[in-house]
């Protein structure tokens, strides 16, 4: 095969990669599409790319197909292997359709390595799910899930401060997945998983059978609020994460703030809500949002 012909094929793969991603974004990412769409290229595809690849291992923990426990830590066994592959400068075995681009993303912007062992052991800990006793091991596993994809975005992004710059990332991810499950509460406790500490439970007297049961009422009010205002200091803490990255990325990061955020303070306006509906916002609401965020810039 002539070199041309080589170079050629190697570009449709990464181009078919690369469309891969954006329809699997753009169809899975609901709130994070919007704020997407604003990064310039090549940012916005290699944004792309992270998401894929966290929304497909997460996928592997989800799926109601049939697939035990084994097999689902097995896959994502040999998901971490293929990474491994791709972070060494080697080429992934596994033929999925998501490697050319994310080899791509690897080789431009060096994201760390831990990021990527992170994110699977936090979808093997769903697997082999076990009650979270007290905020910390919640805190380590919305690290695990969402604050590292908080640090590996700024390495798409560009930041300055170092490693203050990375914990105000991860601050900002843990505070998005402590959004997700309060909005969540109810679907998870249905199926079997409770995110809020037993320690927090217990100081309103409620139980994970509770929430399954959705059971509303004061103390569920009193429980709400302290985990709202819990999310609410990570968004304060994470305040100056804006100002650390780079400009031409900062309206992709106000508008996926505010609509997150958006979401918390539905929740805190009426907090049983949860127990009855999936709180979200409307797609003009949205699309407000990332018009006022490109504002901004």
């Amino acid at each position: 095969m002539s070199m041309l012909v080589s170079e050629s094929l190697g570009q449709a793969n990464l181009a078919s990669s690369h469309a891969f991603c954006r329809r699997l974004t753009r169809s899975q990412a609901r709130n994070f599409y919007y704020g997407l769409k604003l990064l310039p290229q090549p940012k916005r595809s290699a944004m792309f790319t992270l998401y894929a690849y966290m929304r497909l291992v997460d996928d592997i923990a989800d799926d109601q197909d049939g697939r035990s426990v084994r097999q689902r830590i097995d896959e994502l066994e040999s998901w971490r292997e293929q990474t491994h592959l791709i972070l060494a400068g080697r080429e992934a075995g596994g033929g999925h359709l998501l490697w050319p681009a994310f080899t791509e993303m690897i080789q431009q912007y060096h994201l760390p390595p831990h990021v990527f062992d992170d994110v699977i052991a936090g979808q093997r800990q769903d697997l082999e799910p076990e009650p979270f006793e007290t905020f910390e091991q919640l805190r380590q596993y919305c690290y695990r899930v969402a604050g590292v994809v908080g640090l590996a975005s700024i390495y798409i992004w560009g930041f300055e401060g170092g490693a203050e710059t990375e914990a105000l990332a991860v601050d900002r991810g843990v505070a998005f997945q402590l959004t997700n499950i309060l909005r969540d509460l109810k679907e998870d406790a249905e199926n079997g998983r409770t995110y809020i500490p037993r320690e927090d439970l217990a100081t309103v007297s409620l139980s994970e059978d509770d929430l399954r049961s959705s059971r509303g009422g004061d103390a569920f009010d009193r429980l709400m609020r302290f985990q709202i205002e819990r999310a609410e200091s990570y968004y304060r803490k994470s305040s100056p994460l804006e100002d650390r990255i780079e400009r031409d990325c900062r309206p992709t990061l106000i508008a996926m703030t505010r609509i997150y955020h958006g979401l918390l303070k539905k929740m805190a306006a009426q907090p049983q809500r949860v127990l009855s509906q999936r709180v979200s916002l409307s797609l003009v609401r949205k699309l407000i949002i990332g018009w006022q965020a490109v504002r901004s810039r």
